[in-house]
């Protein structure tokens, strides 16, 4: 898939939430009003359970899915765990790696990550690899060294041609499900530093193309702020894309805010 960030990038992470019917629900909802969204790329990340469900009902919608998680094996004795086969056999064309509830809850590392990467390309699915510090370490001053060694470890063995496939999700820890957010010249602080270490990395011609999000209490009033930045690529948007009426609304304000930059 080609990726492409002349456009903001608004995925909604649905996370422990939404039964089948909820679920195609809300999208259709959303697909009603995509013609308004049009400048932007829409992505919806449902639970395991609703995925297949969530991708009949968008047939031929330009809305594209996502899974909230992958296993880096096609197949075999891993009880619980999801393929990247599995998934797009379900419709997905995206897959979150390393979300910090991943990390923090389930052990998920990052030599896990950059597994999980490589499993996804394989199997043309997009990863949205998620990095992002602890309340802690921010207070420690320990943010940019924390990005610095997630990116290193997380992309380790990944050449150009691999990260052009490639979304980098920021998302502070101590900004998921809290209701404080980065302030925009916090998230740009942060934003710039990956930026930069992916032209360290591949270039310049692939870092200026590679979309970053921003994920962390995203909602529709500070969505225009962030998004006016000029390193943030759009959202990774949790409790506020439950709702089809705040996604829709985030969408837009993106959308003003890309034109406006």
């Amino acid at each position: 898939m080609n990726i492409d960030n002349q456009k903001p990038f608004i995925a909604g992470n649905w996370k422990l939430h939404k039964t089948i019917p909820a679920a195609i629900e809300l999208v259709k909802a959303l697909d009603e009003a995509i013609m308004e969204l049009a400048d932007a790329e829409i992505v919806v990340i449902p639970p395991f359970t609703a995925l297949s469900e969530v991708g009949k009902t968008l047939q031929g919608s330009t809305i594209k899915i996502g899974a909230q998680n992958i296993f880096w094996e096609e197949k075999g004795a891993f009880t619980g765990e999801v393929s990247a086969p599995m998934l797009k056999d379900a419709g997905c064309q995206y897959a979150v790696i390393g979300h910090s509830e991943r990390r923090q809850f389930f052990g998920e590392t990052d030599e896990t990550v950059n597994k999980k990467i490589k499993a996804a390309l394989t199997h043309a699915l997009t990863p949205i690899v998620c990095i992002g510090e602890s309340l802690e370490e921010r207070e420690k001053g320990e943010t940019i060294d924390k990005v610095d060694s997630q990116i290193k470890a997380g992309l380790d063995g990944l050449g150009k041609e691999e990260m052009s496939e490639i979304i980098i999700a920021y998302e502070p820890i101590w900004a998921i499900g809290t209701g404080l957010t980065a302030t925009p010249a916090q998230a740009e602080e942060v934003h710039s530093f990956i930026r930069e270490k992916l032209t360290e990395k591949y270039g310049n011609e692939t870092a200026t193309c590679a979309i970053i999000l921003y994920g962390g209490s995203v909602k529709p009033d500070n969505t225009y702020s962030l998004l006016k930045e000029q390193n943030i690529n759009g959202a990774l948007v949790g409790g506020a894309s439950l709702e089809a009426d705040s996604f829709i609304q985030i969408a837009k304000e993106s959308i003003k805010a890309y034109k406006e930059k």
